[in-house]
C-alpha cells in the first residue's frame, strides 16, 4: 500500500504517467498497474483517463492529502527507527530562495558541526516552489519568506530579516547618497529578479506605495548574474545588505540604504507541519532555533545599519 500511494503522489506530481514512473524507477505499466489495484481497493476512481494523463478526481484529490500524510508518517517512522539504530544520519533535501542562498551555511555549517553523518542538497527555488515542494514531500525544509505571502499549514522558524538596499557603482547617479527613496531608485537602469520571485514582488508592492513602477532593463532569476551586471557599472539593483555584502563587493560598489519607506520582511525556515517530524526535520528545526535565538530582533544583534543578520 505505501508504495502504491508513493507512486500515486509522483503521478500527482509529475501529472505525466511515464514522468512518474521514471521517478519511481519502474516501469509505465507497472505504474499504471499499482494505480489500477490501489482504485480497485479503495473502491474509487482517482485518476481522470483519456489518451493520457488528464488529472485527478475529487476523490483522487482527497486520497492525495491522506497519500502524503500517509507516507510522510512511515517515511518519519523509518528515519526514527534508523537512528535510533544509528544515530542521527542521512540527507536532508533543502530548497531555497534566490536572495537567501547566501545564509544558507550559516544553518549548514553548524548543524554539519554537531551531525557529521548527515549530509544536505541545497536548490534554488521560487517562494511558491518552496511550498509545493515541501507539499509533495519532493524536499525536507525550505528558506523563504514568512510574512508577505500566505504560506498555509507550515511549521516555520524564523532566521532574519530583509531591508532593501540600492546596489550600484561608485559615480553613478545616486550612489553619493546616504540613503534614497524608492521613488528615486525607479529612475535607475534597474536589473532584478524575474516576477515569479517573491523578492521582485516585494519589490514592486513598494515601488508602487511610492506611486512609481519598476521598470529594470535586464531581469534574472539568477542572483550571479544580477551581481556581474552590477560590476559592469551599467546597471544597479535592489537587495539585501546582507546578501550584497556575501559577494564581496569591491570598495567602488556602493550598498545605499532605501527609505520612505524603509520595511522588513522575515525570512525563515519552513517544513511540513506534522507531528512528529522526521529526526532529520527535528533536528533542522532545533538548529534553526537556535540560530535564531543569536539573532537580532532587539538592537543588541543589529549589524551596523541595522539590518538583522546570523552571527
Amino acid at each position: 500500500m505505501i508504495d502504491k500511494l508513493e507512486f500515486f503522489i509522483a503521478l500527482a506530481r509529475a501529472e505525466h504517467f511515464g514522468r512518474a514512473a521514471e521517478e519511481c524507477g519502474v516501469s509505465q505499466p507497472s505504474l499504471s498497474a499499482a494505480i489500477r489495484q490501489l482504485e480497485d481497493q479503495l473502491g474509487v476512481v482517482l485518476v481522470v483517463r483519456s489518451a493520457r494523463y488528464q488529472g485527478l478526481t475529487p476523490e483522487g484529490q482527497r486520497v492525495l492529502e491522506w497519500a502524503r500524510r500517509i507516507v510522510g508518517d512511515a517515511r518519519t517512522m523509518r528515519e526514527e527507527m534508523r537512528a535510533a539504530r544509528k544515530g542521527l544520519a542521512g540527507h536532508i533535501r533543502l530548497a531555497v530562495i534566490p536572495t537567501a542562498l547566501a545564509m544558507v551555511p550559516r544553518l549548514t555549517e553548524s548543524f554539519q558541526a554537531r551531525h557529521p553523518d548527515v549530509t544536505f542538497s541545497v536548490t534554488s527555488r521560487t517562494s511558491l516552489q518552496v511550498l509545493s515542494q515541501i507539499e509533495n514531500l519532493e524536499i525536507d525544509a525550505g528558506i523563504s519568506y514568512l510574512d508577505n505571502e500566505p504560506l498555509g499549514r507550515v511549521t516555520t522558524v524564523p532566521l532574519y530579516s530583509e531591508r532593501y538596499h540600492l546596489i550600484a557603482a561608485a559615480g553613478t547617479p545616486l550612489a553619493d547618497q546616504e540613503s534614497v527613496t524608492w521613488k528615486q531608485v525607479a529612475s535607475l537602469r534597474l536589473c532584478l529578479l524575474t516576477p515569479d520571485m517573491q523578492n521582485r514582488r516585494i519589490i514592486n508592492k513598494h515601488m508602487a506605495e511610492a506611486g512609481v513602477e519598476a521598470k529594470p532593463t535586464l531581469e534574472s532569476n539568477s542572483m550571479i548574474v544580477l551581481f556581474s551586471h552590477i560590476r559592469t557599472g551599467q546597471w544597479a539593483s535592489i537587495m539585501p545588505r546582507n546578501l550584497a555584502e556575501s559577494f564581496g563587493f569591491p570598495k567602488q560598489i556602493r550598498i545605499i540604504p532605501i527609505t520612505d519607506p524603509d520595511p522588513e520582511h522575515l525570512v525563515g525556515l519552513i517544513a511540513t507541519h506534522r507531528e512528529p517530524h522526521t529526526p532529520l526535520v527535528s533536528a533542522l528545526l532545533h538548529e534553526a532555533r537556535l540560530r535564531a535565538a543569536e539573532m537580532a530582533f532587539d538592537r543588541n544583534f543589529l549589524s551596523d545599519d541595522g539590518n538583522a543578520v546570523l552571527t
